[in-house]
């Protein structure tokens, strides 16, 4: 089964807790505070896999979480930092946000995106000594990581893309050119779903090739199956048009190649320039030469540069001469794109600092903000030490005042992320 879309949930590990804990060991007078901090948790990582070619993978894994981080420990030793989550992805997969903004673009193997950062971890009660507090008892809590929903879509990373109406014979060829065994019949749509496979080229190389599904007027509007699959399209280094030129062909090869080159540029404008080739099938079925003039002089017509193969992909003539082209003009692509590879690593900073803000709903004061909803966070609120520290913290702040003015009375409720307070003047 294919897969290229998918929607997934993504939760970077909480932040283990700091820990309260005083020195305590024979002949050491007052030994003073020595509580660890938590452990960072985990971040989740997509990163590009070669051998991946789908999400299929994914499919029925659509909560992916990373490991939290360790609680700090007495001794002043620090919590463990959680392991992050590696995700394999193919090639070609593109991330987006919940807006539908492009997050990350996947293009080389190897390369990473960071879509879940994990959370921080809480700090233990001997960062917080000083001159003035010798033995503090408080620590913080690890704070939770990002969660959110992301969008995946695959364009596959082929170098060469077969294109063609249904039973042009992009599959006999595939199976003729590499060891990829596609679904071959003579009825249209026997092709539902991109195959892959490997050109090899003697001793000098190879390349990979795409056989997509088959293409009918109207595709870039939804029509047959073809749109589904065009935006791997954009993705290859080159296009091969494949032409049925068989006197029965329908529509017939010059009308074949121009409604391709229409519903490609319809779907995309950028796929107009696209380096392309045209090859003209079925050259052992009688008849064809009418066919083949008329195909030239419309090729012609538009490019002098454009060139026009004719091959059997039954009994393979002309194919050996094919492949060689097609491995000369992918290496001289693939020489241009690798000038300007883009950076191994995506840092995703989706997270804007958002300012206090107060909403009142129903008798509840909502309390919004970055700053406070962390502090908030990363409070323990059954510490007296810790509650004093962070009703310090709001008055500093200002979040009093900003109540006040809000119209908030002794006795009503105040709401920061999860937790709940009731005001007193």
């Amino acid at each position: 089964m294919f897969v290229d879309e998918l929607e997934l949930t993504v939760r970077g590990g909480r932040g283990g807790n700091g820990m309260v804990s005083f020195r305590r060991e024979k002949y050491v007078a007052k030994g003073g505070p020595d509580g660890g901090d938590g452990g960072n948790g985990g971040s989740i990582y997509l990163w590009a896999d070669p051998s991946k070619h789908s999400f299929l993978d994914l499919r029925y894994r659509r909560i992916l979480k990373a490991a939290d981080g360790g609680h700090g420990q007495s001794k002043n030793r620090h919590g463990a930092a959680g392991a992050d989550l590696l995700v394999p992805v193919p090639p070609g997969t593109i991330v987006r946000n919940e807006k539908g903004r492009v997050i990350a673009d996947l293009t080389i193997a190897g390369q990473k995106a960071l879509v879940a950062e994990g959370g921080r971890g809480g700090k233990g009660n001997a960062r917080f000594a000083s001159s003035r507090r010798r033995a503090p008892r408080l620590a913080e809590k690890g704070l939770p990581g990002d969660e959110k929903n992301i969008f995946l879509e695959l364009k596959l990373m082929a170098q060469v893309g077969l294109v063609g109406f249904p039973n042009a014979g992009k599959s006999t060829l595939l199976g003729r050119i590499t060891e990829a065994r596609p679904k071959i019949a003579s009825y249209p749509f026997t092709t539902l779903s991109p195959n892959l496979g490997v050109v090899k080229v003697g001793d000098e190389g190879s390349f990979v090739v795409a056989d997509l599904p088959g293409l009918i007027e109207g595709a870039h509007q939804g029509a047959g199956l073809g749109h589904q699959f065009l935006r791997h399209v954009e993705r290859n280094l080159l296009l091969l048009f494949l032409i049925d030129i068989s006197p029965t062909a329908e529509p017939d090869p010059a009308d074949a190649y121009r409604l391709l080159q229409h519903e490609l540029e319809k779907f995309s404008g950028q796929l107009k320039d696209y380096p392309r080739i045209v090859v003209a099938n079925k050259i052992d079925v009688g008849g064809a030469e009418e066919e083949i003039s008329r195909l030239t002089d419309t090729l012609k017509s538009e490019s002098e540069s454009l060139r026009l193969f004719l091959i059997s992909a039954v009994t393979g003539e002309g194919v050996k001469d094919l492949t060689r082209y097609l491995y000369q003009r992918v290496n001289e692509l693939q020489e241009e794109k690798d000038k300007h590879e883009p950076e191994k690593v995506f840092y995703i900073d989706e997270d804007e600092e958002t300012p206090l803000e107060i909403n009142k709903e129903d008798d509840i004061f909502i309390v919004s903000g970055t700053a406070i909803e962390k502090m908030a966070a990363k409070t323990d609120f059954e510490n007296e030490e810790a509650l004093k520290r962070f009703q310090g913290y709001c008055r500093r702040f200002g979040l009093e005042k900003e109540l006040r003015k809000a119209g908030i009375k002794e006795g009503d409720s105040v709401r920061i992320g999860v937790e709940e307070f009731t005001y007193y003047d």
